[in-house]
């Protein structure tokens, strides 16, 4: 990652930082630099014409991948939590959707799924085993570290509002929550980065799964799913990521990647074609492995002409 230089001793600096995203056979992937374990970034120069010219400068500089649809996320500016020994850099962030393709440019670019770094977030096979094998336990040893009886109740609640626990529906758009609790209870690696101790009562729970990443990277890519998981109910913002024409099964499994979670099929279909955004093609797609399956497209012209009124996705439970 290339770092914007501090003035000083004492100076901030500004990055720009991409969490770019593509859906690829079922799987939503992002483009990581340095080894997978960093954001396409770079820092903010007076030469850009603005925060977002500057990112895509950065990115088609690093990766030789164009940006299509871009919009910003979150500045980030908490000065633990790049390292006690780091300078105070503000990151400002975007989220863009793309199509996979390959990387070249500066530096080694790729690919990997967005689960690789969050596993407890796929939800699609159910609920997955190490949330209660690795991360309750871990988390519980969190709420009894504290002597304060009414500190331990609310972080029972936090732990058991955010990951399922006694009954709690799970929410998958609280993918930020989530992460950020685990940083708190010392139970992800960059947690020991920003502090001399992390609460760390459990040994055999501190690495909690999940591929990390450099500086602050990991929790801007939590924000970026979080934003996309929302997103996705409101806005056909999904179609940005698919190809020109697909079937109703290519769109389902799509956004079933996104969200975590499966979607009732019926109730899907019913939503798609009910809200008129897509429109058959004419044409047969054969690789389905089964039956030809009707192809479809965006209708672009009717998403302009009229707001789309957000749906709740018909989740599987």
């Amino acid at each position: 990652m290339i770092r914007a230089k501090a003035p000083s001793e004492h100076g901030i600096a500004a990055e720009l930082v991409a969490v770019l995203v593509a859906v690829t056979s079922g799987e939503p992937r992002v483009l990581t630099i340095q080894d997978q374990s960093a954001l396409p970034s770079g820092p903010f120069e007076l030469d850009h014409r603005s925060l977002q010219s500057g990112l895509r400068a950065w990115v088609e500089r690093q990766t030789r991948l164009p940006l299509g649809y871009v919009e910003q996320l979150y500045t980030f500016a908490d000065r633990d939590r790049a390292g006690v020994t780091a300078k105070h850099v503000i990151s400002v962030s975007y989220l863009g959707l793309t199509r996979e393709q390959p990387a070249a440019g500066e530096h080694e670019a790729s690919w990997r799924s967005w689960y690789d770094y969050f596993p407890w977030e796929d939800h699609r096979l159910g609920p997955p085993p190490l949330i209660e094998k690795t991360l309750r336990r871990g988390l519980m040893a969190f709420v009894s570290a504290t002597p304060d009886k009414a500190a331990r109740l609310v972080r029972r609640q936090r732990a058991a509002m955010l990951f399922g626990f006694d009954d709690h529906a799970w929410n998958e758009d609280l993918v930020l929550q989530r992460y950020e609790l685990l940083y708190e209870a010392g139970l992800i690696p960059e947690a020991l980065r920003g502090r001399a101790s992390a609460p760390v009562p459990d040994k055999e729970a501190v690495a909690a799964p999940g591929h990390a990443m450099i500086l602050d990277h990991r929790r801007i890519l939590a924000t970026g799913i979080a934003r996309l998981r929302a997103k996705i109910k409101y806005h056909p913002v999904v179609f940005e990521l698919m190809p020109e024409t697909f079937t109703l099964l290519q769109l389902q499994r799509c956004i079933e990647a996104l969200a975590g979670r499966l979607l009732y099929k019926q109730n899907f279909r019913r939503l798609i074609e009910g809200q008129e955004l897509v429109e058959e093609t004419g044409e047969m797609s054969l690789d389905t492995g089964g039956r030809p399956a009707k192809l479809f497209r965006f209708r672009r012209a009717v998403f302009a002409e009229r707001a789309i009124t957000g749906s709740k996705l018909p989740i599987a439970t």
